[in-house]
């Protein structure tokens, strides 16, 4: 019997409810299919409060036993949502297994996303089915024009556009997005980040257009000035203006404007947020891996036994580590099921590696993933030194940082970089 959801209950969206409802966000999604000219996304790093940001990354199991102890912390969470640290559609598998499994195991639960809207479309059905009742589309212009200034690029699939024509793409899903999830009755709200000189005195032309898609509510939110990016230099907007200019845009939709600007892993109540404290509990919950106490080793994938510097599917043997007191020590080399066989390669290698827990590797495919993780054997992504890759798998040290690295570890609080994170 389906569950009926209180879809008052979400902070966010109803502001008279922020005291005694709370939110957790699950970071599954990492990755991102455009690049904002005010992003710059540091995944571990534990001094920011924004979108974008987060301490780790979860896989789908992982998110749910993550939710299960921060129910059991904070039992006035009322809404898990993703919304990112990259985008949830640029992430699609890991998404929906991640708002599957949250469905099934907390019904009561609200489920909300928050997308950039590019890759949205093909999954709305599903998320109708899996009673996903509040969704947030950031819309920074209504005009290509102005549009074009804010976006580096627009990724589609593997088509990379820039210009012009990635701003209306870009605006062209969302528009479509929008009216799609409000024709399945779903709550939208619509983030706008306001921009000085470049898409502040565009705001209005934003409310009107999402008036007339029926959006629910409108949050502008001041420009996060982050270095290294095209907006570095531009100044966040000063409170009073930002109030002018929500009291413009409430002539057209209803204002948010109790927004905490939330990162990708915030959880607790708005005015009382708990994501610091639950810090270690998501770091516990990242470094967990399935079945992991009959499963004692990781595979490698390595051209000369130092680095990891081989995709899966390019490895013609593995090597097979395990702990040996405070170190780590070689206890194989396996060979690799030949290519040819299709899927049947994948399931044949997670027969080959079936006592190790996670395999580190410099990429891996969506096909052999899913398989590997439906064994219990976790592919990790990640460039550099195989005792480090070792280290985070072991003792819970990040790999966040070692993603795309063929050397040592990064530096100071950025993970994999901003563009080259949101293009991974």
């Amino acid at each position: 019997m389906e569950t009926k959801l209180d879809i008052n209950r979400h902070p966010c969206f109803n502001a008279e409810v922020k005291g005694e409802c709370g939110r957790v966000h699950l970071p599954v999604a990492p990755k991102c299919n455009i690049l904002c000219n005010y992003c710059n996304r540091k995944y571990d790093c534990v001094n920011e409060s924004r979108p974008g940001v987060s301490s780790a990354v979860l896989s789908p199991h992982q998110a749910v036993s993550y939710m299960e102890q921060v129910l059991a912390k904070e039992p006035r969470i009322t809404v898990a949502g993703i919304a990112g640290p990259g985008d949830p559609f640029a992430n699609p598998r890991e998404t929906m297994k991640t708002i599957r499994l949250v469905r099934e195991r907390f019904p009561e639960i609200l489920l909300c996303l928050a997308s950039n809207g590019l890759g949205l479309l093909p999954h709305l059905e599903e998320l109708a089915e899996l009673q996903v009742s509040h969704v947030t589309i950031t819309v920074n212009a209504v005009d290509p024009e102005i549009g074009q200034k804010i976006y580096a690029w627009v990724r589609d699939g593997k088509v990379i556009h820039r210009g012009l024509e990635a701003a209306e793409l870009l605006l062209r899903r969302q528009l479509e997005a929008i009216t799609e999830l409000k024709s399945l009755g779903m709550t939208v709200k619509v983030n706008t980040i306001v921009i000085p000189g470049v898409n502040d005195l565009h705001v209005a032309a934003v409310a009107r257009r999402m008036a007339s898609l029926k959006v629910d509510v409108l949050n502008l939110m001041p420009v996060y000035p982050n270095a290294d990016t095209t907006f570095a230099e531009v100044a966040e907007p000063a409170p009073a203006q930002m109030t002018a200019l929500r009291d413009k845009a409430s002539r057209f939709l209803p204002q948010m404007r109790h927004c905490t600007r939330c990162r990708a892993d915030a959880v607790g109540l708005l005015g009382a947020d708990r994501t610091e404290e639950m810090r270690g509990c998501l770091s516990a919950c990242a470094r967990l891996v399935p079945g992991s106490d009959a499963k004692p080793y990781v595979a490698v994938a390595t051209k000369e036994g130092v680095l990891v510097n081989l995709h899966l599917g390019e490895a013609e043997s593995f090597q097979v580590w395990g702990q040996n007191g405070q170190g780590y020590k070689l206890v194989a080399e396996r060979p690799a099921p030949p290519p040819g066989a299709g899927a049947q390669r994948w399931w044949d290698l997670a027969e080959v590696l079936k006592d190790c827990r996670a395999v580190l590797v410099s990429a891996v495919g969506d096909t052999p993933r899913t398989i590997l993780e439906e064994c219990g054997i976790q592919p990790l992504e990640m460039g550099g030194f195989i005792e480090q890759g070792l280290h985070a798998v072991y003792q819970g040290g990040s790999l966040e940082a070692l993603k795309g690295r063929r050397g040592g570890l990064a530096r100071g609080c950025s993970g994999p970089g901003s563009r080259r994170g949101c293009d991974a």
